[in-house]
């Protein structure tokens, strides 16, 4: 039975609602449908937050709902689903899921390992509650009196803090190993707790990810770690096994040296990415995943140039080769990779400081960002602090000053004479 929460015992007003979702909402109740706020948005009202979208659910059928809307699509086929276009906002409505009782009833796949392929069967609204994964994401607003509907104790989960599966976690994971990565960032981004039964089942079942698709899997490391909660998620990934699923190689390397500078780069590298979106400045996915995959690359460029390769050529090749491997774990577009590549491959042009070299490299188009990450890995040890002064002071100093740094070729840590009042460029972490 569902516990009703009226509108005197709990902080959400349709003032907080966008005006487009409260449309959808009461243009479903006129036409005799009931609609329901539910998942995030329900529970970030309930903390006090701004919902980065609104979700509504209700006893009408996709085609039922198109047929209220014209400004409607359906889409999908895992999860058959509506969109209601508001100029760039978009709402989205779902149907109540049912329960399968496994006569093979509805169109309802699954594979053998139990992932779920394709669910679209349809029922109440309590078993829509009990088909959802955490209690804190099936609380149910209902526009028709205003109330909060709860049906598995998610209210009292979040007073609490806690973040728990519904029904069997280790069913759930295996219905979507993903769940597993969901749970990491929900915590993480709501300070809440993972509740015992939800942690144990992740250190067994952590390889159930091998069986996503690597392009999923990329959306879903945006989401871990573009949500301003990148360190945290990180530990915590790193902590439950999951983040060698996501970046074996990686994982390899920071085994290797959990306290030297592999480690602290990357965290370094993931600060400031929280940072800057704190502060509401851009970040570009390549310039993280050229962090996230440097150690890896490092490593096999300085074998090959052990083995009497050039430093240039050995990260060239270094780059593609862990790429290719990547991509088999995590499939980030060309739009990423290309550009990493051509960060990692200019590091080791910045030691050319001699001649016609620097001015060749101060006009390449991914300079900026290269400089950026060449900055990075001197605050953490691994690249000379001098040497990426020296690019500083390049950048900022006369033309007249740049003849004479190029044609000295040494790593000052002093500013050159010259014009006095030149502007000094001062680091920024990834602008391109």
């Amino acid at each position: 039975m569902a516990r009703i929460y009226p509108r005197s015992e709990h902080n959400i007003s349709r003032s907080l609602i966008s005006d487009n979702a409260l449309k959808v909402l009461y243009r479903l109740k006129k036409a005799g449908f009931k609609a329901y706020l539910v998942g995030g948005c329900v529970r970030d009202l309930l903390l006090g937050r701004e919902p980065k979208d609104f979700d509504v659910v209700t006893d009408a059928h996709p085609e039922q709902i198109r047929a209220v809307f014209r400004n409607c699509r359906l889409i999908g086929r895992r999860f058959r689903l509506a969109h209601v276009h508001f100029g760039h906002e978009i709402v989205e409505v779902a149907t109540f899921r049912g329960r399968v009782n496994g006569d093979g009833e509805g169109d309802r796949v699954l594979e053998n390992n139990g992932r779920i392929l394709r669910d679209n069967v349809y029922g109440t609204i309590e078993e829509d509650a009990w088909r959802r994964d955490f209690t804190v994401n099936a609380l149910y607003y209902n526009i028709a009196d205003f109330s909060v509907v709860d049906y598995v104790g998610g209210m009292e989960d979040h007073k609490a803090s806690v973040l728990r599966l519904i029904g069997d976690p280790a069913e759930r994971y295996r219905e979507d190993p993903v769940r597993m990565l969901r749970a990491i960032r929900f915590a993480v981004k709501l300070g809440f707790r993972l509740h015992p039964s939800c942690e144990e089942p992740i250190y067994k079942l952590a390889p159930l990810l091998g069986g996503i698709p690597p392009a999923r899997l990329y959306e879903e490391v945006l989401k871990l770690l573009l949500s301003g909660y990148a360190v945290q998620t990180f530990e915590q990934l790193r902590h439950y096994r999951l983040f060698g699923m996501l970046f074996p190689e990686t994982e390899e390397c920071l085994a290797l040296e959990p306290q030297g500078f592999p480690l602290t780069f990357l965290a370094k590298a993931l600060e400031r990415t929280d940072a800057r979106l704190q502060e509401t400045m851009a970040v570009t996915p390549y310039f993280l995943f050229a962090a996230l995959l440097w150690e890896p690359v490092r490593a096999r460029a300085g074998a090959m140039v052990k083995e009497g390769g050039g430093d240039i050529y050995a990260f060239q090749q270094a780059s593609g080769e862990v790429v290719a491997r990547q991509v088999h774990h995590t499939a980030f577009p060309r739009s990423v990779g290309q550009p990493a590549r051509e960060v990692w491959m200019l590091q080791p042009r910045f030691e050319r400081i001699k001649g016609p070299r620097p001015f060749r490299l101060l006009s390449h188009p991914r300079f900026r960002a290269a400089y950026d990450f060449l900055l990075l890995r001197a605050e953490t040890g691994e690249a000379d602090p001098a040497l990426a002064e020296w690019w500083t002071i390049f950048q900022s100093a006369t033309e007249a000053e740049q003849k004479a740094m190029t044609r000295e070729g040494v790593r000052r840590r002093s500013r050159p004479r010259g014009r006095r009042g030149s502007r000094q460029v001062r680091p920024s972490d990834v602008k391109d």
